[in-house]
């Protein structure tokens, strides 16, 4: 996969890049990544890629010729990518959308800044807006690299283990379960005794109940959303009655 980052700090989501799954993905050649400087494709004299907008108020907005002309070249080094604005007008990613947009063959991210972009470029030049939250960032960077994260993390072969990717949180549409590793007991407080069983339709069962309680505990909105099958209802019930057992309302 090739994803191009165009924007007037893309070095800070360059250095993002460079460590941990998304460093390793692009070392190994899985990913390509490249990243161009708004100002670099600046007609003025001191490279100026903003003005104030029509209308008055504060605040400046990105102009339409250089961020044409920079998502220009990069897709033409990345031809048939998706062109992506990263505004807060754009569609929330959740988890099926990161699954889609990782089975692009590119994506060209256009990380805005200041008061936005104008209109008329992204009417033009952009295929897709995607939000990462519904809050405003000081600048487009750091949502382009949230979702070059999310993406990478799904193409085959970048994570360590094919089912790390698979049981991630909200792959089913619910939140993971706890995790426990070393030391067995940790300041009095043991690990699970089932975790220890290597009975492993035990564990299986364990952590699917604690998955479907934590999301009706912190994520109702996620249960609403899906249909359970049986053991799913009998396990999430399960939960809830050992939790009010515990005094909790």
């Amino acid at each position: 996969m090739e994803i191009d980052v165009v924007g007037l700090f893309p070095e800070a989501v360059e250095g993002f890049c460079k460590i941990g799954v998304v460093g390793r993905a692009w070392e190994r050649g899985t990913v390509a990544l490249r990243f161009w400087n708004l100002r670099d494709f600046s007609a003025e004299k001191w490279r100026r890629v903003d003005d104030r907008p029509f209308g008055g108020g504060p605040g400046m907005v990105l102009m339409a010729e250089p961020v044409a002309m920079a998502l220009a070249a990069a897709r033409s080094r990345n031809p048939g990518a998706t062109v992506v604005y990263l505004s807060p007008a754009g569609r929330v990613v959740d988890h099926d959308a990161v699954m889609a947009l990782a089975a692009r063959s590119g994506l060209v991210l256009l990380a805005g800044r200041y008061e936005g972009v104008d209109e008329r470029v992204l009417c033009a030049c952009v295929d897709e807006e995607w939000s990462i939250g519904d809050y405003v960032l000081s600048g487009g960077e750091a949502a382009a690299a949230v979702l070059i994260d999310a993406v990478v993390r799904q193409l085959p072969g970048v994570l360590g283990h094919e089912d790390s990717a698979r049981e991630d949180s909200f792959v089913e549409g619910l939140l993971d379960c706890p995790h426990y590793t070393r030391p067995e007991s940790w300041r009095k407080e043991p690990v699970p005794e089932v975790l220890l069983s290597g009975n492993h339709e035990r564990i299986r069962t364990w952590r699917l109940k604690q998955s479907l309680g934590r999301t009706w505990l912190r994520r109702p909105d996620l249960l609403a959303e899906r249909d359970l099958n049986a053991e799913q209802i009998r396990l999430l019930e399960e939960f809830k009655q050992e939790y009010r057992g515990y005094g909790h309302e």
